[in-house]
């Protein structure tokens, strides 16, 4: 079996992480949590890994922020930064803000790239949710902004408004650069093909869970996002958490992509956070 026939059969799930073939995705150069990436058209510098906030995240809370609190999300973000890893993913249904907002008082700002996520649809409602993520973060700039679980094919009809905002956001310096996180196949081959999308949040691991489709699918789709030049950011590597016992082959498949940039996995423990940190290397060249 070579690599692309894995990535083709892996649509099995867990059945095909039995017998994962490491040699197939193994590198000769080892990566790191920590690696600088330049993401997308506007060459957003952030580390390879990113920290989540959202594992499980809805109404205004998530697993971090209900079993951390403000102060330990905060504390674990100040530890993931003593290793590198300077990227932040965060959304407003998360309720996170307010801990990025105490990590950064012990944290310089321009040493960080934060990511965040909204539901805005329209231009009123995007200028309004720019305005209290920049208070509620403490920053007078965003990296990152998403549109927020995008379902149907026919977004950018939907959500033109807040589209329209954000690029002049962005022309301004409020943002730095702008995109979508996908929940369908039909959402995510509408990101592939539209120009207004410079970054892409894209659900990849070798078992299929938690994906818009089987990985072969998923991965022509972000292959296609890749030549048109966008920058890819992988979410659900471990499953939402349900692929946790298999981490060493979810990482190296991820490292191993040529179609994603960086990846964010939501740790929810100072352990858990420098486990994947040690991991990384260790899975990147593993045979």
């Amino acid at each position: 079996m070579n690599r692309r026939s894995f990535l083709t059969t892996s649509a099995l799930g867990a059945v095909s992480l039995q017998s994962f073939p490491h040699h197939l995705f193994a590198s000769s150069t080892k990566k790191y949590a920590s690696d600088r990436v330049k993401l997308g058209p506007m060459k957003v510098e952030l580390s390879r890994l990113a920290m989540g906030t959202g594992t499980n995240g809805s109404g205004g809370s998530s697993n971090q922020t209900k079993k951390l609190g403000l102060s330990g999300v905060a504390d674990l973000f100040r530890a993931a930064f003593d290793q590198g890893v300077t990227f932040w993913d965060s959304a407003d249904q998360y309720g996170s803000h307010p801990h990025l907002k105490e990590a950064l008082k012990k944290t310089p700002r321009e040493k960080v790239t934060i990511l965040t996520k909204t539901h805005a649809n329209t231009e009123a409602e995007m200028k309004a949710d720019l305005d209290r993520f920049r208070r509620e973060i403490g920053t007078d700039y965003l990296d990152i902004v998403l549109l927020h679980c995008m379902m149907d094919e026919n977004w950018p009809e939907r959500k033109k408004g807040a589209m329209e905002y954000l690029s002049e956001a962005r022309e301004k310096g409020i943002i730095r650069t702008h995109g979508v996180s996908c929940h369908t196949l039909g959402a995510l081959k509408t990101a592939a093909k539209h120009p207004w999308v410079q970054v892409d949040l894209a659900r990849i691991n070798p078992a299929g869970v938690a994906m818009d489709a089987d990985p072969a699918t998923v991965i022509s789709v972000l292959r296609e996002m890749k030549a048109a030049g966008k920058g890819i950011i992988g979410m659900k590597i471990l499953g939402a958490g349900r692929l946790r016992n298999r981490v060493d082959e979810c990482l190296q498949y991820a490292l191993a992509l040529d179609c994603v940039d960086c990846f964010t996995i939501g740790a929810e423990s100072r352990a858990e956070m420098l486990d994947l940190v040690a991991k990384i290397p260790a899975a990147s060249t593993r045979g």
